[in-house]
């Protein structure tokens, strides 16, 4: 009856039905008092379950920040505090779809932590691949497209259709090398030399990729992916006689298919190259007139995402890479290279300076005829003329035998800015002689050292064309320790300027290939860490002055004045030679036709 008495008194605010009834009649008071006390208890059983198993359930065993789950939103963290539960005045239950109703309007709470955190690119795990020491592959690794053979093996069945007069499939023998070369004159070594054809480099490469020491069939661990698509040997096809639908044909379906592959859709095609053994005049139609020549591969734009490799690159857009045109040599172990470079150290050179080809009378720009005429005139120089009735130009022996005969090989711009010329003669130990720096200098800076005054002389065009400038009275002012120096440097580049025999590899050199992948490599990391980090490479970048950028110092981000600005001047439609893209049609052209004279 005390017991009853104190419960009474510690609910004095509530005055229930049952104390009233309890005033009115004093019979059974004790049954009712009872019942209340019941009622009570199963009242405060009740709200500690719904505290501790409802409400304690939900927040994971009653942390201090609970995670609610809504079934149409993301997780939102929530900042709760619950304490001990105190008996206070509850009138009833709240309903639980007002609990759900009040998740509903709760905001995510984003931490400071969370705030710090670094953004994830789907190629994080290539750039990973460079911190395991352990894996001598790591920011190596190259993944190559399994290419329908429509795209390039079909092209060798069909390799008579390559050419219009050159039957080509003998130049597409021995993995794009051709046939070899008999060394008849002792001009070459024994082993390692081909009958090359100057356009060749889309089937050596793609041969030489297959010889990559780090190809991977995983593209999320790839430092770049490689596209085997046979593009110079494509456009060869249909340069002469089809419409542009025809010569576009190829290059569309090609991207078609890239972009609809897992791989392009990481970087839109930025990580991407493929080669192309032409010029790029060759991919770059500015129209869709069908006189116009080309086709428009590197104007597309999913193309202009990827890197393109090609023997002469544009000087004007950022999206191809100038590579070095293919020699004659193509050596299968290191031993070929080092005895090839001391035979060309110790060679008796008896011309101060030679020129092997032909005048360009259709062009008045041209300073070959000049060249010529000095060349004729002059007692330590000589000339091999490349014009129609001169076989022997078109003979690698001759060729080669003089320029191992010279200590100056003069390379001035032929129909473009470009010749394989240039290669052979430094293959030969001879110091090159360039008259426009888009023939070497801005064009095949992967392969070249930036300071050209170490393996080369540069003679601007206008020297010889507007003050017919002494070629043989500059070259004999070089004193002879600095030619022998030259000399030296020359040879020592010449591992890089070559491809090495794609059925095997140099074990200590560094081929043309090895040179453009890895540049290849280092292009995309840049690319990738820039994204990384919310920069861009350049500031103010202009695509129309691509050809400076190679050129900047360390540290330098923009590209101002250079002195070479005036070579460079011509409008950006416009080709190298006469100053319109008809030369590059000829350039074609007369390249085609000395193969052909060469088979004969």
């Amino acid at each position: 009856m005390g017991d009853l008495k104190i419960l009474t008194r510690r609910r004095p605010a509530i005055t229930s039905p049952f104390e009233q009834m309890d005033k009115g009649n004093g019979k059974n008071q004790q049954n009712r008092l009872c019942l209340l006390a019941s009622l009570s208890a199963f009242f405060w059983i009740l709200l500690l379950y719904f505290h501790f198993v409802v409400l304690g359930g939900r927040t994971g065993g009653g942390d201090e920040s609970s995670t609610v789950r809504l079934q149409s939103n993301p997780p939102v963290v929530v900042e709760s505090r619950i304490p001990v539960p105190v008996p206070v005045r509850v009138v009833e239950e709240p309903p639980r779809p007002k609990i759900a109703a009040a998740e509903e309007v709760i905001t995510p709470h984003v931490t400071e932590q969370q705030q710090q955190q670094p953004k994830t690119f789907p190629f994080m795990r290539a750039l990973r691949t460079v911190q395991n020491k352990t894996d001598r592959c790591g920011g190596r690794y190259i993944y190559v497209h399994d290419l329908p053979s429509r795209f390039n093996d079909d092209m060798l069945k069909e390799c008579r259709s390559l050419s219009l007069w050159t039957n080509m499939c003998k130049f597409t023998t021995n993995a794009g090398m051709g046939p070899p070369l008999e060394n008849v004159e002792g001009v070459f070594s024994n082993t390692g030399w081909y009958a090359t054809n100057q356009f060749a480099v889309d089937v050596i490469f793609s041969n030489r990729m297959k010889q990559y020491d780090c190809l991977t069939n995983d593209s999320s661990l790839a430092a770049a992916i490689f596209v085997p698509f046979y593009a110079g040997f494509d456009i060869a096809r249909y340069l002469w006689g089809y419409n542009i639908s025809r010569r576009d044909a190829a290059s569309l379906d090609l991207v078609d298919w890239l972009m609809k592959r897992p791989e392009w859709k990481i970087m839109q095609g930025r990580d991407h190259f493929l080669v192309a053994g032409r010029i790029t005049w060759d991919f770059r139609r500015l129209s869709e007139e069908e006189g116009d020549w080309g086709n428009k591969l590197l104007f597309l734009p999913a193309a202009k995402n990827m890197s393109m490799l090609v023997v002469e690159s544009s000087p004007w857009n950022a999206n191809d890479f100038g590579i070095p045109y293919p020699t004659y040599f193509h050596p299968a172990k290191d031993a070929d290279v080092f005895a090839w470079q001391d035979r060309m150290r110790k060679l008796e050179r008896k011309y101060l300076f030679s020129f092997a080809g032909a005048p360009r009378p259709g062009n008045p720009k041209s300073i070959r005829g000049q060249i010529i005429d000095q060349c004729r005139g002059s007692e330590l120089g000589k000339l091999l003329e490349c014009d129609f009735g001169e076989s022997k130009c078109h003979s690698p022996s001759s060729i080669m035998q003089m320029f191992q005969s010279s200590h100056f090989c003069l390379q001035p711009q032929g129909d473009s800015y470009t010749r394989r010329s240039a290669f052979d003669s430094m293959l030969a130990g001879c110091i090159p002689v360039f008259f426009h720096p888009g023939s070497a200098y801005t064009q095949y800076t992967w392969h070249l050292p930036k300071n050209f005054t170490t393996y080369s002389v540069f003679i601007p065009e206008d020297d010889i064309r507007l003050r017919n400038g002494s070629i043989e009275e500059r070259l004999s002012q070089i004193p002879p320790e600095q030619v022998q120096i030259m000399r030296e440097n020359v040879i020592n580049l010449i591992p890089q300027l070559i491809y090495a025999d794609p059925r095997s590899k140099l074990e200590t050199f560094k081929d043309a290939f090895d040179v453009a992948v890895q540049a290849v490599i280092d292009k995309v990391t840049r690319l990738r860490k820039n994204i990384i980090e919310g920069r861009t490479e350049y500031d103010n970048f202009v695509e129309e002055n691509s050809w400076k950028y190679a050129l900047l110092e360390e540290g330098q981000r923009e590209a101002g004045w250079h002195e070479w600005d005036p070579f460079f001047s011509k409008p950006k439609g416009e080709s190298a030679g006469d100053g319109s893209t008809g030369s590059s049609a000829e350039a074609a052209k007369n390249s085609w036709k000395n193969e052909q004279r060469d088979q004969k």
